[in-house]
């Protein structure tokens, strides 16, 4: 596979990354926050952290 392709496919990916966080969080009345941002910026790292990343947990959360 050559660059352009490459970079082609990995676009197209976490555009529908992005695309699936965005519609999550509509679907389950969530806040996307910076979410779809840094999914599109970094993949299924971003689905990841969208998932898993609980704020309130943090320094003085609960």
């Amino acid at each position: 596979m050559d660059a352009q392709s490459f970079l082609v496919a990995t676009f197209i990916a976490h555009l529908g990354f992005a695309s699936f966080v965005t519609v999550h969080a509509f679907a389950t009345d969530r806040d996307a926050g910076k979410w779809p941002f840094l999914t599109l910026a970094f993949g299924l790292a971003g689905i990841a952290a969208y998932f898993f990343y609980d704020e309130s947990s943090g320094p003085g959360g609960s």
